[in-house]
């Protein structure tokens, strides 16, 4: 019966892992029931998801405004700014979404592609090496992140169409 009671405590802790990893924010973040709530965000994301990132950058500095303690929104904010090519003000937001969370996966994935958009190497490292220790199970943002350090490498130091 023990081996039993075991095995059924280890596979429901599988199931929560696989329900903490499924959660927004670009991955990792953790639930927040007033983003989840909020029609300026779930507008944005739907943008995000459709690769409209300059229309979802209003959307999301509104929410922030709105709930300026939301790590995903920050994360989300920095990725729509990365993908514009606004990588100081990207740098901000994934800094300020970490602040709100250290242990937000998907900003420590999305920061060391932005490091590596800015030929910083070792930083995206650091990150991955974060993401390492976070991961105990493998996780999507680690994966994500190795893959695109990997590339990087081996273009030369140079990022492709990230």
């Amino acid at each position: 019966m023990t081996l039993r009671r075991s095995s059924l405590a280890f596979l429901a802790a599988l199931l929560t892992a696989s329900v903490a990893v499924a959660d927004g924010g670009g991955g990792g973040g953790g639930p927040d029931s007033s983003s989840s709530s909020d029609p300026d965000y779930a507008k944005a994301v739907q943008l995000i998801e459709g690769n409209r990132y300059a229309e979802a950058i209003p959307l999301l500095q509104a929410y922030a405004a709105k709930a300026p303690n939301d790590a995903n929104a920050q994360n989300w904010l920095g990725y729509s700014l990365r993908k514009t090519g606004n990588l100081d003000d990207a740098f901000k937001h994934y800094g300020r979404a970490l602040e709100l969370n250290p242990k937000h996966r998907g900003a420590h994935e999305y920061v060391g592609e932005a490091y590596l958009m800015a030929g910083n190497l070792p930083k995206a490292e650091e990150h991955l090496k974060i993401l390492d220790k976070l991961c105990w199970l493998p996780c999507e943002e680690h994966g994500d992140l190795k893959k695109a350090i990997a590339s990087y490498k081996a273009n030369g130091n140079k990022v492709v169409s990230r």
